[in-house]
């Protein structure tokens, strides 16, 4: 999936993340949070995903705030995952300078050995994150252009949602509506 995160200033930026999971909490992922996703995350904790399928013409986007998951959940899905990728989230300090490619592949080597016969301990900088959904977008391409889209989003806390004509209650507490393409 596409994750796109923002500066508190603004500024924003998007890349592919893996999607380790969802359910009623939202959307959950993991990652450095020391890398710049992270640092975003931390100062605007606010994000929107984007799924594609390009063979079927569709898409879903996503936005709503973002929270930390707590650590336990974070070190049982590292401890979870192959031990080569427990060593590559402990070789790469992401999004840091790194002199060369030679650089990352001698230090996986070193510590593959040193971690050959024991358990790999999670780095602190590593953790886990759940998107809360508040608006949820489908699109379908249409070869005329006249795209269908259809839009989800939370109803507001206290309720007082004044629903237009074309405005309507679904489950769960969601409202939706058709938007021109």
């Amino acid at each position: 999936m596409c994750l796109a995160t923002c500066t508190r200033d603004g500024k924003p930026s998007a890349r592919m993340v893996l999607l380790k999971g969802f359910g009623e909490d939202g959307f959950r992922f993991f990652t450095n949070s020391e890398s710049r996703k992270g640092k975003e995350l931390d100062s605007n904790p606010f994000a929107s995903l984007v799924f594609y399928w390009e063979p079927l013409n569709r898409q879903v986007r996503v936005e709503g705030p973002v929270k930390k998951l707590p650590e336990e959940e974070a070190t049982s899905y590292f401890h979870s995952r192959p031990k080569s990728s427990q060593i590559g989230a402990v070789v790469s300090h992401q999004s840091s300078v790194i002199p060369d490619r030679e650089y990352l592949r001698k230090k996986n080597e070193e510590l593959e050995k040193l971690y050959q016969e024991q358990e790999v301990p999670k780095p602190t900088y590593w953790g886990g994150y759940v998107l809360d959904p508040q608006v949820i977008e489908f699109w379908q391409g249409q070869t005329n252009r006249l795209h269908d889209r259809i839009v989800f989003r939370r109803s507001l806390p206290t309720g007082d949602d004044s629903l237009g004509p074309m405005t309507h209650r679904g489950e769960g507490g969601w409202l939706y509506e058709r938007l021109a393409p």
